[in-house]
């Protein structure tokens, strides 16, 4: 790779991971110029080609801006293989198809625009169509039990917040997971502790032990295409872990944001097997339709329901009326059912050449490398790497080959042990390219050791 290209892929890496945002101004010429050693037409050049991918913009005597992602796509014209990204390409999202239904609902709910809090728990119209929704997921409940917040980090901040029936002081975490989860409880000062996931699951009598132990009010789980593992639980460590939390008097938050990309009919979720009202049930449409629409579902037992809805109506009078308007438009017509079925196919091909491709260059690798195949394939895995390969040196030589990746530290609370983990997702990658990505990582790898 030529120093110009070196510059112009590290600088891409950096707007995709956010280091970089919409209107920051780059490094100036002279610093990129000393970063890399090179002469100032070398810097010029590959500016000039971000400029031209409409990457960004250049503002006379100041420097050069990061361009807005809504105004260009450039992502489309790079030649880098993308294994980083978790949010598919813009051309994936129904666009067309949901503006069409946000222009229905600025004219039904027209009438609703000009009052406050009528519909704390949610629109009762997409409620009703919601909980038709839920039936596909075997999760079966009562219009009163469901309510619509705004995104579902606003549901579990307020999990956070209120008192629980059990008492309990303190939430348990599976390490790792979701990043913004982590960094809520630790932001907001949330007393948590950590119990670790891998390919195998968790450790059940290590969970009995912190069960026992420990006032645990909820423990949040993840329990298929796992956030970041892309691991699925089975049924047989389903019922175990809710017999436990049946047992300890522990309620489970449990996080099905992924549902609709379920390959196997006979894969129902927590809540499907909870005879005892103890599971809180997650479901987000931000990987559907937009992860801009802010629209989450909680389904919540009795006796945290009231607790619930008295928080919320005082951190949000109503999620937006608009937006679920135009959400109960695009789930009554089917619209939502076609997209979702097409994403979920799509992905099933990505997802099974991924683990085919990574399982044969597996075999033929010198390294020791831990990896399992899941139960349900996802369009993300992980592989756990000896401790001696240095992370940083492999992500950073891989961008230098056209290759994302990213080691999943975020992933973990900040006082948890990080294990030597790296995440490839292909969500957002051109399924022609996945097998050369592969096979670019394990040539690296090859080439460290």
């Amino acid at each position: 790779m030529l120093k110009y290209q070196r510059i112009i892929a590290d600088l891409i890496q950096e707007m995709e991971r956010g280091f970089l945002t919409e209107g920051s101004k780059l490094p100036s010429i002279r610093e990129l110029k000393n970063r890399y050693m090179c002469s100032r037409e070398t810097v010029l050049k590959a500016l000039n080609e971000l400029k031209y991918q409409h990457r960004i913009f250049s503002v006379p005597k100041s420097g050069f801006y990061v361009l807005s992602a809504s105004n260009h796509r450039a992502a489309e014209k790079t030649t880098m293989i993308d294994f980083a990204a978790a949010t598919p390409s813009e051309s994936m999202f129904p666009y067309t198809d949901f503006q069409h239904c946000l222009n229905q609902a600025i004219e039904i709910q027209q009438s609703g625009l000009f009052s406050y809090g009528m519909t704390v728990n949610g629109l009762p119209s997409l409620i009703h169509e919601v909980k038709k929704m839920l039936v596909q997921y075997q999760v079966f409940s009562k219009d009163e039990k469901i309510v619509i917040t705004t995104g579902t980090q606003q549901a579990l901040y307020i999990l956070t917040q209120i008192l629980f029936p059990n008492e309990g002081d303190t939430i348990l975490i599976e390490q790792p997971t979701y990043h913004l989860f982590n960094r809520l409880v630790e932001t907001t000062g949330v007393k948590c502790i950590g119990i670790k996931r891998d390919a195998n699951g968790i450790d059940l009598n290590r969970l009995e032990t912190i069960f026992a132990t420990n006032h645990i009010k909820f423990f949040y789980t993840i329990p298929r295409f796992h956030n970041p593992l892309g691991t699925s639980y089975s049924k047989k460590e389903k019922l175990a872990i809710l017999a436990l939390a049946k047992k300890y008097n522990v309620y489970i938050v449990e996080d099905d944001y992924l549902a609709d990309f379920e390959q196997d009919q006979k894969a129902d979720p927590l809540f499907a097997y909870d005879l005892y009202d103890h599971v809180i049930y997650l479901k987000s449409f931000s990987k559907i339709i937009f992860p801009g629409l802010r629209i989450g579902v909680v389904v919540l037992p009795d006796n945290i329901l009231s607790n619930f809805l008295a928080l919320k109506r005082v951190i949000d009078y109503d999620t937006s009326l608009i937006t679920q308007g135009a959400l109960e438009l695009y789930l009554k017509s089917r619209m939502f059912t076609s997209h979702s079925t097409l994403l979920a196919k799509r992905y099933a091909k990505k997802a099974m050449l991924l683990h085919l491709e990574f399982e044969r260059q597996v075999k033929e690798c010198s390294i020791s490398i831990d990896y399992k195949r899941p139960i349900s394939l996802d369009t993300k895995l992980h592989f756990t790497l000896p401790q001696n390969i240095n992370l940083t040196e492999l992500i950073q030589q891989l961008n230098a080959e056209n290759v994302l990746l990213r080691s999943i530290n975020e992933n973990y609370l900040s006082n948890s042990y990080k294990e030597n983990i790296i995440k490839i997702d292909v969500r957002n990658t051109n399924k022609s390219l996945i097998p050369t990505g592969i096979q670019t990582i394990f040539q690296v790898l090859d080439q460290m050791v």
